[in-house]
C-alpha cells in the first residue's frame, strides 16, 4: 500500500469517485498529514492549476469555515478550479455563496424569506403530499431508478419557491446536470429538454444556450461563468417579469439587487438548491441499502428514527465533497505555513468520518446521537435550505421505507456513480420490490 505521503493527488482526481469517496485515503492522510498539499493535475482538457492545501480534520474544518477574514470565500471564489479570467472571477463573486460578511450577510438575508419556518410549513405538506405520488406512479413497475425517480422531488419544490412553471421543470434538471456533471462526459453536455413542452418562455430561453463550450485555445469554458449559463439566465430575467406575489423573484427584485447579483442567486436556487437533495437522496438509499440491518431497523421504528436516519445519512454519504477558501494572510494551521493568496480547500467527505468525533465513524448507525455532521457548512456559509433538504430526505425515504416491501438493489444492474471531485452523487441507482399491495 503506498504512505499516506504519496497519496494526496488521489483526492484531487475526478476519476477516483467514480470508484466511491476515498475514506481510507482521507483516513491515512488525517492521520499523517491532516493539512497537506495537493496537486492540481491536468484533467482532460481542463489544465493544471496552483495546487491546494487540503483540510481534513473535523476541528480545523470548522475553523476554516467560521473564519472568513482569514480564509476568503470572495478573493477567489469557492470551487478548486480558478475561474479562467478576471471577469468571470468578477462575475463569480457577486454570489452569496462567493462572498464573506458584511456583503454576504445582505444577500442572504434577503433570499432567507424562503427558508423561515412558516415557509417551510407551507412546503411541508405540499412536499410529502409530492413523494407520495412519485412513489405511487412507481409502484406498479416493481422497479425504478430511483436516481430518476427523487430527482423529481426537489425540481418540484424549487419550481414552487421561485414560480417556474409545470413545463419548464426540465430546466432545471439540464441546468444541474451541466453544472453537477461537468468533470462527467454523460452529464456535461446534458439536454434532456423536449423544446415542444416548454413556454414560450421556456423556448426563448434556449435560444440563449451557448453552442461552443471551450475557449479560443480549446480549454473548457468553465461551466458555472456567464457565457456557460447564458440559457439560464435569460430565462431568470423572463420568469422575473412576471412573479409570484411574494416569491423568492419577486423579493430579490424588489430587495435592489444588481444584474449580476440576480443571476448568481438565480442559479444558487436552481443549482444549489438542487444538487444537495438530488444527491443525497439516492445516496442515502444507497447506504441503506448497503446495511440491511440498519434499513430493517429503520422499517421497524421509521417514526422514531427517521430524523437520526436522515443525520446519519448526511455525515456518511456528504452531498458535497469540498469547499475552497483562499488564505488573506500568512497562517500556520495543523503545523503548516500557508501563504497568503493560497487555496485551501476543506473536505466534508474527511471531517465526517473523523474518529475524533464520531465513535465508530465508518460504521453507518441510524440511531447515531449528536451527530455534528458538516454535511451543510458550518459558520457565515451555513446552508440556508439545510432544513428544506431535512424535509424532503425525511419525507421521501419515509414513504420509500412504508410503501414499498421487498425493497432491495436490482440484481446484475450495478448502480453508478457521478465522477466529479466536487459533487457526491449517483447517476443510476436501479431498485426493485415487490408490488403484492
Amino acid at each position: 500500500m503506498d504512505s499516506a505521503a504519496g497519496r494526496p493527488a488521489s483526492i484531487f482526481n475526478p476519476d477516483t469517485y467514480a470508484e466511491g469517496v476515498p475514506y481510507e485515503v482521507f483516513r491515512e492522510l488525517r492521520a499523517a498529514t491532516p493539512v497537506c498539499w495537493v496537486e492540481e493535475t491536468p484533467v482532460g482538457n481542463w489544465p493544471a492549476g496552483p495546487g491546494y492545501w487540503a483540510v481534513l480534520r473535523h476541528a480545523d474544518v470548522k475553523y476554516v469555515l467560521r473564519t472568513p477574514e482569514v480564509f476568503s470565500s470572495y478573493l477567489g471564489a469557492t470551487q478548486i478550479r480558478d475561474p479562467d479570467s478576471l471577469a468571470d472571477l468578477e462575475f463569480a463573486r457577486t454570489m452569496m455563496l462567493n462572498q464573506d460578511p458584511p456583503d454576504q450577510s445582505r444577500l442572504r438575508r434577503i433570499v432567507a424569506g424562503a427558508f423561515t419556518p412558516r415557509a417551510l410549513g407551507e412546503l411541508t405538506e405540499a412536499i410529502e403530499d409530492c413523494s407520495r405520488e412519485l412513489i405511487d406512479s412507481v409502484h406498479a413497475a416493481g422497479e425504478a431508478d430511483f436516481v430518476q425517480l427523487a430527482a423529481d422531488l426537489p425540481v418540484r419544490t424549487l419550481a414552487w419557491i421561485m414560480g417556474v412553471p409545470e413545463q419548464d421543470r426540465q430546466l432545471l434538471v439540464d441546468w444541474a446536470n451541466r453544472v453537477i456533471g461537468y468533470q462527467d462526459t454523460d452529464l456535461a453536455s446534458s439536454r434532456i429538454v423536449d423544446p415542444d413542452r416548454l413556454t414560450d418562455l421556456g423556448r426563448a430561453a434556449l435560444a440563449h444556450r451557448p453552442t461552443i463550450m471551450t475557449t479560443q485555445d480549446g480549454r473548457p469554458v468553465n461551466p458555472r461563468s456567464r457565457a456557460a449559463l447564458a440559457d439560464m439566465f435569460a430565462y431568470a430575467h423572463g420568469l422575473a417579469e412576471r412573479p409570484r406575489s411574494g416569491s423568492v423573484l419577486a423579493r430579490m427584485r424588489e430587495a435592489g439587487l444588481s444584474t449580476e447579483e440576480f443571476e448568481t442567486s438565480f442559479f444558487l436556487f436552481a443549482v444549489a438548491g438542487n444538487e444537495t437533495v438530488r444527491n443525497a437522496l439516492p445516496g442515502g438509499l444507497h447506504t441503506l441499502l448497503s446495511h440491511p440491518d440498519q434499513y430493517r431497523l429503520l422499517r421497524e421504528q421509521r417514526s422514531e428514527l427517521i430524523a437520526s436516519a436522515v443525520e446519519e445519512i448526511l455525515r456518511f454519504w456528504p452531498p458535497v465533497v469540498s469547499f475552497r477558501r483562499t488564505a488573506t494572510r500568512e497562517i500556520e494551521l495543523a503545523g503548516k505555513k500557508i501563504r497568503r493568496g493560497e487555496k485551501v480547500v476543506v473536505y466534508h467527505a474527511s471531517a465526517n468520518r473523523d474518529e475524533s468525533v464520531f465513535p465508530n465513524p465508518d460504521r453507518f448507525d441510524v440511531t447515531r446521537s449528536h451527530n455534528d455532521h458538516v454535511s451543510f457548512g458550518y459558520g457565515p456559509h451555513f446552508c440556508l435550505g439545510a432544513q428544506l433538504a431535512r424535509v424532503q430526505m425525511r419525507a421521501m425515504l419515509g414513504r420509500v421505507v412504508a410503501d414499498l416491501p421487498g425493497l432491495d438493489l436490482a440484481p446484475g444492474v450495478a448502480p453508478t456513480r457521478l465522477v466529479s471531485n466536487f459533487q457526491n452523487g449517483l447517476k443510476h441507482l436501479p431498485i426493485r420490490w415487490r408490488n403484492d399491495h
